[in-house]
């Protein structure tokens, strides 16, 4: 078994808050990511996928099959893109980090697994300072 990561980036923006609360309960548990002109991040998306070793090949997965999977299922749908707002993925659900890195998991993960390999975990960096990981 072998791990190879492809690294991505995306530009998006988003806001934490729940319709159902009020502005002043949506300041006190989410801060200033409950801005209500949004705000945004310079993602970077990390996606490991494990295997073995194709003989004939050399590779886990073509870096070109997987590099196109994930610009067809994920950056395109989310860069320069309104989470909240734009992203089909991503409605009725919380735009935190931590979900959209798990929303991320399953719109890839049926897609690597036609290629051969097995998705292992996506990692997702919000910040320089703050990122997720998640190995469904």
């Amino acid at each position: 078994m072998i791990y190879i990561t492809r690294r991505e980036r995306f530009n998006a923006a988003h806001k934490l808050f729940r319709p159902e609360w009020s502005d002043e309960k949506n300041l006190e548990v989410f801060g200033k990511c409950s801005n209500p002109n949004w705000h945004g991040h310079n993602y970077e998306l990390f996606i490991t996928v494990k295997g073995d070793i194709n003989i004939e090949t050399g590779f886990v997965i073509d870096l070109k099959a997987l590099k196109a999977i994930i610009r067809t299922y994920v950056t395109e749908a989310l860069d320069h893109k309104n989470i909240n707002l734009d992203v089909n993925f991503m409605k009725n659900k919380m735009a935190s980090t931590e979900v959209l890195a798990v929303a991320i998991f399953e719109q890839i993960k049926p897609h690597i697994q036609i290629e051969g390999a097995e998705l292992h975990s996506v990692k997702l960096y919000e910040t320089e300072n703050n990122f997720v990981e998640y190995f469904g």
